[in-house]
């Protein structure tokens, strides 16, 4: 019994090593079958990997250099937004019919319609209005009013009577011009001729708590009228024409806030002696405002400030005229417009 013990533990321990000979025998054999095939498909993955790579960068790159080809080589700079005021502005524009007329409309709404939570209020020296200023108005896609009010009796014609009648509007039909989402509004006179830029109306008319007052260009006998701003106060302005006026300042170069227009009944009236016969001060000073009430925009620079609007005006083109018959009592025939219209 021990020997037969002996000698099957032997034959197991044999066994188990010609097991473990087979098995090492085997590993070695898929090493050499299978671990060559192996390092040589990683090396082609390696080979091939570079390649992709360098042709995805030379593609970037080719990619990139058309792109910069197709861009400017100056930045590009977004329109400055409100500093989250919900203010709408309400612009009032008297018009009336003359030649230039059109293209000054044009060269407004342009610049309007660039300006978001607008109403614009436009006013016809006129006893109807106009197809062709009406159309302009529609393609701003802003909201607006145009209305036709003739000038009374004893009112210049320089847009007193107009500017009138849409304070009364603005006070009558306060909530249908603000709508459900603005709760403030500010009010600016904004002639149909003058150049405007779209800050001012950004940056200075929509950030009026009171009364704000800015520089206008080319205004009153010299190039620019501006307040004098001491310490953030306006304690004079500097202007050629009548500068002891409280308010010397041009209609282009103010806004009010509408809490103020709808807190007075002042309007335009037919003359203005306060104010040497610019109806600025008459109309500020009727409405309460005091020169404290102030509030300066675009002073901040000691130099190189900018102007954000200019009192431009078109001269009216020297167009040949028909001579007049001698003989007839007839006005001289309109020149030929070839089926366009033009104010003539």
């Amino acid at each position: 019994m021990p020997g037969n013990t002996i000698k099957v533990f032997g034959d197991k321990l044999e066994s188990q090593a010609l097991q473990k000979g087979c098995e090492e025998d085997i590993e070695k054999h898929c090493r050499r079958c299978i671990g060559k095939p192996t390092m040589r498909t990683l090396n082609k993955l390696r080979k091939y990997g570079i390649y992709v790579l360098f042709f995805m960068l030379l593609f970037a790159m080719v990619f990139q250099f058309s792109a910069d080809l197709r861009q400017p080589a100056y930045p590009v700079f977004k329109m400055a937004e409100t500093n989250g005021t919900n203010r709408m502005i309400i612009v009032v524009t008297p018009t009336y019919k003359r030649m230039t007329r059109i293209p000054d409309m044009l060269r407004m709404a342009n610049t309007l319609s660039h300006v978001k939570d607008l109403h614009w209020i436009v006013v016809e020296d006129g006893n109807r209005t106009i197809p062709a200023v009406e159309e302009i108005l529609k393609r701003t896609n802003l909201p607006y009013t145009y209305m036709a009010h003739k000038t009374a009796v004893g009112y210049p014609r320089r847009g007193w009577y107009q500017r009138t009648m849409a304070l009364k509007f603005i006070r009558s039909n306060t909530s249908q011009i603000l709508g459900k989402e603005h709760k403030e509004g500010v009010v600016y006179f904004g002639d149909d001729d003058n150049s405007y830029d779209i800050r001012l109306f950004t940056e200075y008319i929509r950030n009026v708590k009171t009364l704000g007052i800015w520089a206008v260009g080319l205004v009153g006998g010299t190039v620019v009228e501006a307040p004098k701003v001491i310490d953030g106060k306006v304690n004079a302005f500097n202007v050629k024409w009548n500068p002891k006026r409280r308010f010397a300042v041009d209609m282009a170069g103010f806004a009010v806030n509408l809490k103020v227009v709808l807190n007075s009944d002042a309007v335009f009236g037919t003359s203005c002696k306060r104010g040497g016969g610019a109806p600025e001060t008459c109309l500020l000073e009727d409405m309460g405002l005091e020169r404290e009430d102030i509030e300066p925009f675009g002073h901040e620079k000691e130099k190189d400030r900018e102007i954000f609007v200019w009192h431009t005006k078109t001269s009216t083109p020297n167009i040949a005229q028909a001579k007049k018959n001698a003989n007839s009592t007839k006005p001289a025939p309109k020149p030929d417009t070839y089926g366009y219209f033009v104010e003539v």
